[in-house]
């Protein structure tokens, strides 16, 4: 396997994000739909011969363990009674605590490759299942495609959705997703609403009121964004998100982009940019 090859792992966009209920060992009910873009991290792997799981490069603000990526690669390992190691290098481009899914897109892509490199031979299913014991998130990345998703967010109906531009809008807030699922105001009993391709933010984000009354800088972003177009919350938050038809309006609202916020463009994917290059590479 060539280990100069940069893996891609692509952030997600949640087109609404519904909290049905509550379980009974605490975890949240979901309704959800995922939908990849080609803003992407990149992850190069090189074995090694002694057992040891190495970051090259640190992360700020993310220990080694808490990095989803270490973290997957030895649970694999020790799944599969692997004997060899590897060195990770991650570089990142998707925001973290933008609610893109980067950390989940990293650890699936960790665990997708290193079955690939270590010959390990783990199915999808296999693989989506370790997935999700590190995060809710991770199975969607690991099957690939586009999808409605149930339950805790593991319960997957693949869906073919318009592959639209999105000008995504990072005004620099790290927000915690877990400090968004305590918030008591929540609200944790929205009605489940029938399978069907949603059009982005159409639904709308049950944490959108809380990540804008928390966060007056986000709140700013939503204000101005909703000059252009009817703008959302992705996952817990704090990228806003704003869909176009084609890249050349995406890219001109993009330059009025307000000092201290970071744009990106980038187009809806409903098959993951890694799986495609995991078929070809």
């Amino acid at each position: 396997m060539d280990t100069s090859i940069s893996w891609l792992a692509p952030a997600k966009i949640n087109l609404f994000l519904h909290i049905t209920g509550r379980r009974d060992d605490g975890l949240h009910e979901l309704q959800t739909a995922f939908q990849f873009v080609d803003l992407c991290d990149q992850l190069q792997f090189a074995p090694r011969q002694d057992a040891q799981i190495i970051r090259t490069i640190d992360i700020a603000g993310i220990s080694s363990e808490e990095d989803l990526s270490l973290r997957a690669a030895s649970l694999l390992q020790k799944v599969a009674q692997e004997r060899q190691g590897v060195d990770i290098t991650l570089t990142k481009y998707i925001p973290m605590g933008g609610g893109l899914g980067g950390a989940s897109s990293d650890a699936a892509t960790t665990l997708l490759v290193l079955n690939k490199m270590w010959s390990i031979n783990a199915s999808e299913d296999e693989l989506a299942e370790l997935g999700r014991q590190l995060g809710a998130d991770i199975p969607v990345f690991v099957r690939g495609h586009a999808a409605w998703a149930e339950g805790v967010g593991e319960q997957l109906t693949p869906m073919e959705m318009e592959e639209c531009w999105y000008l995504i809008i990072n005004a620099g807030i790290h927000v915690s997703t877990g400090q968004m699922f305590a918030y008591s105001q929540l609200t944790r009993n929205s009605p489940q609403i029938t399978i069907c391709p949603p059009k982005p933010g159409r639904f709308g984000n049950v944490f959108e009121p809380v990540v804008r009354a928390q966060h007056p800088k986000i709140d700013s972003v939503f204000d101005w964004l909703g000059n252009y177009s009817d703008p959302f919350l992705t996952g817990t938050g704090g990228c806003v998100i704003a869909a176009f038809a084609d890249k050349s309006s995406a890219v001109e609202i993009q330059s009025r982009c307000p000092e201290g916020m970071t744009a990106y463009v980038a187009q809806a994917r409903n098959t993951s940019p890694l799986k495609t290059q995991l078929h070809t590479g």
